[in-house]
C-alpha cells in the first residue's frame, strides 16, 4: 500500500469510527460553537483591541497582519492544488456545517487558529495553554462537523505554526 493510500485509509477509519460513536451527535452543538470562533472575527477583534494601544502592541498587530497576509494565500493555493474532497462528500456522512469551499486539505480554520495562537503567545506568553487548547478544539471540531479528516487538521496546525514563525522571523529582520 502506498503511503498516501495508507493515510487515506487511516483517515477514513478514524472519521467513520467518530461518526459511528454514540457521542458524536451530542458533540455537534459544541463543535459548531467552537468552530465559529475560528471563522475570523476573533482575529480581527484581537488585532483591533491591541491596536488601541498600538505602540505597546505594535509588533503583535504587525505580526498578525503579516501572518494572515502569508497564510491565507498559501492555504488557498494548497487547497486548490491538492483538491482533496471533504469527508462528507466521499464517505456519505452528514456534514453539520456548510464549508466555504469544496476541498478539505489543509484545514484553513486550523491553520489560522494555530498561527493566531503562536503569534499571540509570542506577545502574551501567559496565554499559552488556553490558546493551545482552543486551537486544538477548533481543529477537532472541524472533524466532528464532517468537513475535515484528521490529517487535514494535523497539516493545518503545522502550517499555521510554521507560517507564524516565518512572520515573526521576517518582522525581526
Amino acid at each position: 500500500m502506498k503511503p498516501l493510500d495508507l493515510i487515506q485509509a487511516v483517515d477514513v477509519s478514524l472519521v467513520s469510527k467518530l461518526f459511528a460513536s454514540r457521542y458524536h451527535n451530542t458533540l455537534i452543538p459544541l463543535a459548531k460553537k467552537v468552530s465559529a470562533t475560528g471563522d475570523g472575527w476573533m482575529y480581527v477583534l484581537a488585532a483591533s483591541l491591541a491596536s488601541v494601544t498600538f505602540e505597546a502592541h505594535r509588533f503583535y498587530v504587525l505580526s498578525l497582519l503579516l501572518g494572515f497576509a502569508i497564510e491565507r494565500p498559501v492555504y488557498y493555493l494548497l487547497k486548490n492544488l491538492l483538491r482533496r474532497n471533504r469527508p462528507f462528500r466521499t464517505l456519505g456522512i452528514k456534514n453539520a456545517v456548510v464549508p466555504s469551499d469544496q476541498f478539505s486539505f489543509p484545514s484553513g480554520h486550523t491553520s489560522a487558529a494555530f498561527m493566531f495562537c503562536l503569534l499571540t503567545v509570542n506577545a502574551f506568553p501567559i496565554l499559552l495553554w488556553p490558546l493551545v487548547l482552543w486551537a486544538s478544539m477548533v481543529g477537532f471540531s472541524r472533524v466532528i462537523l464532517g468537513v475535515h479528516y484528521p490529517t487535514d487538521i494535523l497539516v493545518g496546525a503545522i502550517m499555521g505554526m510554521s507560517l507564524a514563525q516565518v512572520s515573526l522571523t521576517l518582522l525581526s529582520v
